[in-house]
This record gives structure tokens, C-alpha cells and sequence, in this order.
């Protein structure tokens, strides 16, 4: 059953590992989670599903603890990964049906909405993410591409900058022709740790010698 309260909004976290309420400034990082039960199918051949929804929620508090210092807004449209993002200290936007791109856009839109200036949108999936606060530091908007350079991992931009995301199969070089079309400065950042995501079996191998995780 979903929570009526969170439907369409944005609603501040409890008191969670970090303690007390988060306070929005002029930077955030926004982070798009869809439900841990149903995250990584392609991974079915090499991980049960409840391995899966361990892998995923894994992956996540990694994300969401390579944001730091900066405030970290979640979007999603599942009861369990809204409670999760409260724990971890972070907004939780409510964004049901919208799809990956969809989601993105009404979350940076909602946090313009509260005075966020500066969005660094990164996926949940970066088992050795680190400082993602430094992504968003030159001017205009960064791109950090996977390891491929086939999709896009994390997306630093202007909250006002009206960006169209085109996420899936080649997105990163739909994501740098729509920075050319807006005109801002663009910087393409090389950054192993966040270029890493896990997509297939083959990907999983390396999660297990990363070591502690960010806490």
C-alpha cells in the first residue's frame, strides 16, 4: 500500500544515521532509486533476487555516502526505498510513473523549488563511488561517463538549465550534444570510481574486493 504523504512531494527525513533534518544550500546531489526487489534483473543468472535487492540497496548507501558533505535528495516511487532514503538522512521526492528520465526532471525541478542552484544527478549503481561533491565544481556542466563510454553515470548541471535527459543505450553522447544545444561550458571528467556501474553478471566480480564501504 503507498503512503498518501508522499505522493508528489518532497518530504524531509527523520532523524537517521546522520542525525537531524537535512538542510537544503545551493548544491545537492540527487540520487534516482527504483525498488530494491525489483533492481539488476539482468543480474538473475548470477544473483537470487533477494541478492539482488542486497546488491542494490548496497550500492546505494555507497552512493548516497560519496555525496557527502552535500545534501542528498532521493527520488523514487516505492514505500521501502522512501523509508531507506529517511534513514540515510536524505529527501525522499516522490515521483510514481515517470521513468528514469522523467524522474530526474521533476526531481531537479522540485529542488529548484527549494533553492538548490546546482544538481549533481548520480545513479545508484557505483559500488566504488567516492567525492561526488567534486563533480559538480567547474562551471556550466560535467558528464562522467562509464568505463564504456556508452551511458552517462553522473550528470553535474544547473538546476535551471532546462537539460533534457535521454538516459539508456548511448546516453552519454545524447547527453553531450544536448549540453552543446544549451550552450554551456561542458566537462567531460574521467573518474574510475564513478565510471564503474553494475549491469551485467560480469560486473559483479569486482564489488567483492572493494573493501569497507563509505560510512
Amino acid at each position: 500500500m503507498r503512503a498518501a504523504a508522499y505522493t508528489g512531494a518532497v518530504t524531509a527525513p527523520g532523524d537517521g544515521v546522520h542525525g537531524g533534518p537535512l538542510r537544503i544550500g545551493p548544491r545537492a546531489v540527487l540520487v534516482p532509486v527504483k525498488a530494491f526487489s525489483q533492481a539488476k534483473r539482468r543480474l538473475h543468472l548470477a544473483l537470487s533476487e533477494p541478492q539482488r535487492a542486497e546488491l542494490a540497496r548496497a550500492m546505494a548507501d555507497r552512493v548516497v555516502s560519496a555525496a557527502r558533505p552535500l545534501p542528498v535528495a532521493v527520488v523514487c516511487d516505492d514505500n521501502q526505498v522512501a523509508e531507506w532514503a529517511r534513514t540515510r538522512g536524505a529527501l525522499v521526492v516522490w515521483e510514481p510513473g515517470r521513468g528514469l528520465n522523467g524522474a530526474v526532471e521533476a526531481g531537479i525541478d522540485h529542488l529548484l523549488a527549494a533553492g538548490v542552484t546546482q544538481v549533481t544527478v548520480a545513479h545508484a549503481d557505483l559500488p566504488r563511488a567516492t567525492d561526488l561533491d567534486l563533480v559538480g565544481e567547474a562551471q556550466g556542466i560535467t558528464l562522467v561517463p562509464d568505463r564504456y563510454g556508452n551511458g552517462t553515470n553522473v550528470i553535474a548541471l544547473p538546476a535551471d538549465a532546462g537539460f533534457q535527459f535521454s538516459y539508456g543505450p548511448g546516453s552519454f553522447a545524447r547527453h553531450l550534444a544536448e549540453a552543446e544545444r544549451l550552450g554551456l561550458p561542458t566537462t567531460i571528467l574521467d573518474r574510475p570510481d564513478l565510471a564503474w556501474d553494475i549491469d551485467e553478471p560480469d560486473d559483479v566480480v569486482p564489488v567483492a574486493a572493494l573493501g569497507p564501504s563509505i560510512t
